[in-house]
């Protein structure tokens, strides 16, 4: 092949690179979708979302946590509830079987289950105690770490009764998954 041919090749291809690039930037930053509702899709916290705190009857000693996204965005609850009772120092497991297959997404106005299985039924859980405040945190997309603001639902007046045995659900679309756990 000659110089001038070789030379010619090469400029068409970076200039065809060029364009390729800027295309695909134009995409990503000024596309259709770029600004629209549901395509940047942010992680749930306290401060774009309303926390309730609920003791079920059925099941025995568990407590129903509801989450209801009141930001503008679609928010993604990743993994399960960082809960932490009273000045307790570390997070109760999660219950692996209730792992959904997807991240739970909610639009604006839409809610998240999580069940909290507060103690043992049989008795058999240790160092129980009533707790009266209650912080639940949100784990980012790795699952790692907690990220923007925690929520702090209000507990009945009397608390909660908790023991070693508490656990957590993962997040869930659904009320009637939340609960089988």
């Amino acid at each position: 092949m000659s110089t001038a041919r070789k030379s010619r090749t090469r400029l068409l291809t970076a200039a065809a690179t060029s364009a390729l690039a800027v295309l695909s930037l134009t995409a990503f930053t000024n596309g259709p979708d770029a600004h629209s509702e549901g395509s940047k899709a942010v992680t749930c916290q306290g401060s774009n979302t309303k926390t309730v705190a609920a003791p079920l009857n059925r099941p025995v000693n568990h407590m129903l946590l509801t989450v209801t996204n009141t930001g503008s965005r679609t928010c993604s609850l990743y993994t399960y509830p960082a809960v932490r009772f009273g000045e307790a120092q570390s997070v109760p497991p999660a219950i692996e079987e209730s792992r959904p297959q997807a991240v739970v997404t909610l639009k604006p106005g839409e809610s998240g289950y999580a069940s909290v299985n507060l103690s043992a039924t049989d008795g058999s859980g240790s160092h129980g105690r009533t707790e009266k405040s209650l912080a639940v945190y949100f784990l980012g997309p790795s699952g790692n770490e907690s990220v923007g603001t925690a929520a702090h639902p209000a507990l009945p007046a009397k608390g909660v009764y908790i023991d070693d045995s508490l656990k957590v659900t993962y997040w869930q679309q659904s009320l009637d998954d939340a609960i089988q756990w």
